[in-house]
């Protein structure tokens, strides 16, 4: 996929990731247009072109496009080749430091593994979710239920099986890297969702399947979350062990 697609292709469908991820409505050609000082009309085909790529799709009540999953997988998978800079890095600074204070000053697992999962909610507006020796931890609803994407019923109830079968899917699918991230359709237990499960595995003394993670829509600074999630599994690790 990365040989068919051209840079300022890969640029516009970054920028409309990025633009959705901000005011959750479809993208249009205007606003692009803006952006790479290009007309209207070269942005609308090149759209097009990532369309035909399954990169982009259109929804029937706008002529804006939104990111498909293989778009979304695109820019996560090119994250790991960018480094992050300037105002994200001084943002990622803060989370951070507020990750560190509010993790390492508590003496007691059951207080530090709390703290971490509410301070994700807090830091990404997502579910904060982890699981420790059979034990099942979770904080966010209110934040999760209150997105755009999940405000219909149908929406509300897929998350909640995903939900209601995270952790015996956690336990059987043994996510082995630094940080695994499952989007949209990926997702083996709600694959109807269109929510993203980012989860970062991290030892301790209590277990060997240890996770912590969030589950949020599709539409999300994935740069942001990836690092602030790996970098509560690191907190944990350290405060636990």
């Amino acid at each position: 996929m990365k040989d068919e697609i051209t840079e300022r292709q890969r640029a516009i469908l970054f920028a409309v990731i990025e633009q959705y991820a901000e005011v959750a409505v479809p993208v249009g050609s205007v606003m692009l247009a803006k952006l790479f000082d290009v007309s209207s009309a070269t942005v609308r085909a090149e759209m097009a072109r990532l369309e035909e790529l399954g990169l982009l799709k259109t929804l029937h009540t706008s002529s804006g496009r939104i990111p498909t999953d293989a778009g979304y997988r695109l820019y996560v998978n090119a994250l790991a080749e960018d480094a992050a800079e300037g105002e994200l890095e001084r943002d990622l600074a803060r989370a951070r430091h507020a990750l560190i204070s509010r993790v390492e000053g508590q003496n007691k697992a059951d207080a530090a593994i709390r703290q971490a999962v509410e301070t994700l909610v807090d830091l990404t507006g997502n579910l904060g979710l982890a699981t420790i020796d059979g034990r099942l931890y979770m904080a966010g609803l209110s934040s999760l239920f209150s997105q755009p994407e999940f405000l219909t019923s149908e929406r509300t109830l897929s998350v909640a099986r995903l939900l209601d079968n995270i952790e015996p899917w956690l336990r059987e699918a043994e996510p082995n890297e630094p940080v695994n991230i499952y989007i949209g359709r990926e997702n083996p237990i709600g694959r109807t969702s269109e929510a993203s499960l980012i989860v970062s595995r991290f030892r301790s003394p209590f277990s060997d399947k240890t996770y912590i993670g969030v589950l949020g829509p599709t539409r999300q600074s994935y740069s942001r979350v990836i690092y602030l999630v790996q970098t509560a599994g690191q907190m944990l690790e350290k405060v636990l062990n």
